[in-house]
């Protein structure tokens, strides 16, 4: 990580990004709406010198999870371990810079979790009361959330599920389904009991004030469909969400007597953020190293800024529920912002892997490799709207932007320096005003692109990157240094000068988005190291330096390789 100016205390952020689902592997809808978002997002703030923990980990508890073990006949943790491996993989082809990537079925995970809760019982903001719970006879159990499909009450979706509607984004309560069936047995609703039982409750409406007055004073910087969407959600009236189920897979309850419940597993995921912080500390030999991340200062100010890079369907998680615990909890930061996407729809529907319909990641990444994925959906990410994925666009974007722009530049360039001034930086002569201007788009660029990244405007980042490309292409065809260094070699040698100094740039503006290109063209150059070492400015190449015989940095590819049929 590179040092902030002057030697000051660089600042703080912490990236905290939605954790994935451990039932499947990962698709591409989940990548675009949170993974890469803070994988952009945390890389840029690392090159611009600040001091960056970015957590996540994979969602292991939860109703489905056991459905599906229950289906193939095995333990609820031999099938998340699988689909965790299954995750790692896709994270290291897809070079997400995590700093930690955990479980939530760690021992840290628990006792951080147990002991938030047992905080919040005993400041009164979790309370035990009974609740009417649907009890399938026929399979002789109560019916979490997930065991029951319906109809939505609020927009008719006919497939609801028992804890929030898909197509509507709502959070709901089994009993509020119509026409309720049990998913294990199909039982319909004459088959499902009403029964009471037993749990504990995040007394939500007492939070009401504190959460409306902060929603409010964040709606200037917040993304208008997540202010909205939260403050909709308060209008209406926070009523308590029970915590605990009817289960034996997830935390336990840490009190006597509650053996056959555990915590819920929306409850528990986000404090997933906290825990993996506080594992992050441990496993790196400095234990309270997660504290500058989280804890209040003495004055009340938070220490760091914290980022939820989420999909528009956890908002209700992260805009109401997860800060009402942490002010519940006090002494620990809220969200600073809470960026979450639109949808990335396959064919027009939500991305569904309980529905199939999904583009599994792995199956691009086999396909394309990580760049090409990245950049596409970076380019199309559905930040203000939902957009839609489609190969042919993929194709086009690598073949028009990736190939035909950057990497043209990249690849004509440094080819007539190996040829022409043996593999080195030349001596350049005057500049002239073209070779200015060009260095100076390089230096606005970079102003601008690290602008919107830091406004979490993540596709105008990359426009800005796409920019600079295209100028450097122009000026590029403008200088004809192939042309000119038939006469003029002192004049050629200065335009290839000046746009080595232009592709120093462009590999930083485009290494948050394309890192393993990013690295190629660092090479390339001359440079050892990792480019994310590398600060976020435009550093100079030296007189002399000797330049690797180059090759492409993308590969050209005949559309469509693949077509939408793919999504299963």
């Amino acid at each position: 990580m590179s040092s902030a100016p002057n030697n000051s205390v660089p600042e703080r952020l912490l990236v905290c990004i939605a954790w994935p689902y451990a039932k499947t592997s990962t698709h591409v809808g989940q990548i675009v709406g949170s993974i890469l978002p803070g994988d952009i997002f945390a890389r840029y703030s690392r090159m611009s010198g600040k001091d960056v923990l970015m957590v996540s980990g994979s969602d292991e508890h939860g109703t489905p999870i056991v459905v599906d073990a229950d289906r193939e006949g095995i333990s609820p943790r031999e099938f998340v371990a699988r689909h965790h491996a299954q995750i790692l993989e896709i994270w290291q082809r897809l070079g997400i810079s995590w700093d930690l990537y955990t479980e939530t079925t760690t021992e840290n995970h628990y006792r951080v979790t147990q002991d938030f809760f047992l905080r919040l019982l005993e400041k009164e903001y979790i309370y035990k009361d009974s609740m009417n719970s649907p009890y399938c006879p026929t399979d002789q159990r109560f019916l979490p959330d997930r065991y029951i499909n319906g109809t939505c009450p609020y927009c008719g979706f006919a497939d609801a599920r028992g804890d929030q509607c898909d197509n509507c984004g709502r959070t709901l309560d089994p009993e509020q389904l119509l026409n309720p069936r049990c998913r294990l047995c199909g039982s319909v609703s004459s088959a499902i009991e009403i029964r009471p039982t037993e749990h504990f409750f995040l007394d939500l409406p007492k939070f009401e004030p504190q959460l409306l007055a902060w929603l409010e004073a964040n709606k200037a910087r917040w993304r208008p469909n997540v202010t909205n969407f939260a403050l909709n959600w308060i209008r209406e009236g926070l009523r308590a969400r029970a915590i605990t189920r009817d289960l034996d897979w997830g935390v336990p309850v840490p009190l006597p007597g509650f053996d056959d419940k555990r915590i819920y597993v929306w409850f528990d995921a986000v404090i997933g953020y906290l825990s993996a912080s506080i594992e992050w500390a441990a496993v790196n030999g400095h234990p309270d190293a997660w504290k500058p991340f989280w804890e209040l200062l003495p004055d009340g100010s938070a220490p760091s800024r914290s980022y939820y890079f989420i999909g528009k369907d956890n908002i209700p998680f992260h805009t109401i529920i997860w800060p009402a615990m942490l002010l519940g909890y006090g002494g620990l930061t809220i969200p600073y912002d809470v960026p979450a996407n639109e949808f990335m729809t396959m064919g027009g529907f939500k991305a569904s892997s309980s529905r199939g319909n999904v583009i599994w990641t792995k199956d691009v990444l086999d396909l394309y490799g990580p760049d090409p994925l990245r950049f596409y959906l970076a380019s199309t990410m559905p930040e203000t709207h939902d957009t839609d994925f489609t190969f042919d666009e993929l194709v086009r974007r690598n073949n028009d932007e990736l190939v035909a722009t950057y990497g043209n530049a990249v690849h004509r360039l440094l080819t007539f320096a190996h040829r022409n001034f043996e593999g080195k930086v030349p001596q350049p002569g005057t500049l002239g005003a073209a070779d200015n201007a060009m260095l100076a788009a390089v230096r606005q660029g970079l102003v601008a692109a690290g602008e919107a990244i830091e406004s979490v405007r993540l596709r105008d980042g990359l426009g800005e990157a796409m920019s600079v490309a295209r100028a450097a292409n122009r000026y590029l065809d403008e200088q004809a240094p192939w042309k000119r260094i038939k006469t003029d070699r002192e004049g050629a040698a200065t335009t290839v000068h000046t746009m080595i100094q232009v592709l120093n740039g462009l590999k930083v503006l485009f290494a948050p988005y394309v890192p393993f290109s990013s690295q190629r063209l660092h090479e390339l150059l001359g440079f050892s190291g990792d480019v994310e070492d590398c600060a976020w400015r435009a550093d100079e190449v030296p007189v002399g330096q000797v330049l690797p015989v180059p090759t492409p940095l993308f590969a050209k590819y005949d559309p469509p390789i693949a077509t939408e049929g793919s999504a299963q």
